[in-house]
């Protein structure tokens, strides 16, 4: 008798953790072919900062979000992300296995960790998970990584990427940033001025546009030099 109950709820979770599974699954498929023809209104981490500002009643620092289509962002923008952050992000399929391959050679030699993020990458973490270094989280960005890549192209994942990144406190997106550093719309940076934006994204939080240090500047310079190699998306 125990060991027929005992088989009966072994049974009943196989079924429930595979109706979890597959609901996810198509929960997740059906999220980022919406997005592939809707704009996000919002993204996981510009709610978690919006509901923290109202819980600690600070209304200054609600996140700023503004969504512009990539037609309306600067080409030298568009440019500079790309030669700065992927630079194969036009051949590779969401992940760029030389670069993995670089960080481990790296992790090895100087026991230093690099990272290997590709844009593809960036846009599923920030589209759709929220800020943490769990090993969950790692799984869930490679994994809306494949998707995004099977159902987008590239100029849809460029231009989610523009508008979702983390570009400093309470700064999601390009219109945003390109507002609080220039005070300008994102349609009209100029090349330097893009190569800077761009020069403090692995860092937003601790680098600065408007106090550039020495090595943001030769960042910069080299991200000027490296935007004319890339074709424009």
């Amino acid at each position: 008798m125990k060991k027929n109950k005992l088989k009966k709820f072994i049974s009943w979770i196989w079924k429930t953790t595979l109706k979890i599974v597959l609901f996810l699954f198509c929960f997740t498929i059906l999220q980022v072919f919406i997005l592939k023809y809707i704009n996000p209104p919002f993204t996981p981490n510009v709610v978690w900062e919006w509901g923290e500002a109202i819980v600690k009643k600070q209304p200054g620092k609600r996140p700023k979000y503004n969504w512009k289509n990539i037609e309306n962002i600067s080409p030298h923008l568009r440019r500079a992300v790309i030669a700065a952050e992927d630079q194969r992000f036009l051949s590779h399929s969401g992940f760029d296995f030389n670069e993995i391959t670089n960080a481990l050679k790296t992790l090895i030699k100087r026991k230093k960790l690099r990272g290997a993020s590709t844009i593809t990458m960036q846009t599923a973490r920030s589209v759709f998970l929220l800020s943490s270094r769990s090993f969950f989280r790692k799984i869930a960005e490679m994994y809306y990584t494949i998707l995004i890549e099977l159902f987008w192209d590239k100029q849809r994942i460029l231009e989610m990427y523009l508008n979702t990144v983390d570009w400093g406190t309470n700064v999601t997106g390009a219109q945003a940033a390109s507002q609080k550093y220039f005070s300008k719309s994102a349609k009209y940076l100029t090349p330097p001025q893009a190569a800077l934006m761009t020069a403090i994204l692995p860092n937003p939080h601790r680098w600065s546009v408007h106090r550039p240090t020495p090595y943001l500047k030769t960042r910069q310079k080299q991200i000027m030099k490296d935007m004319h190699l890339i074709p424009l998306l």
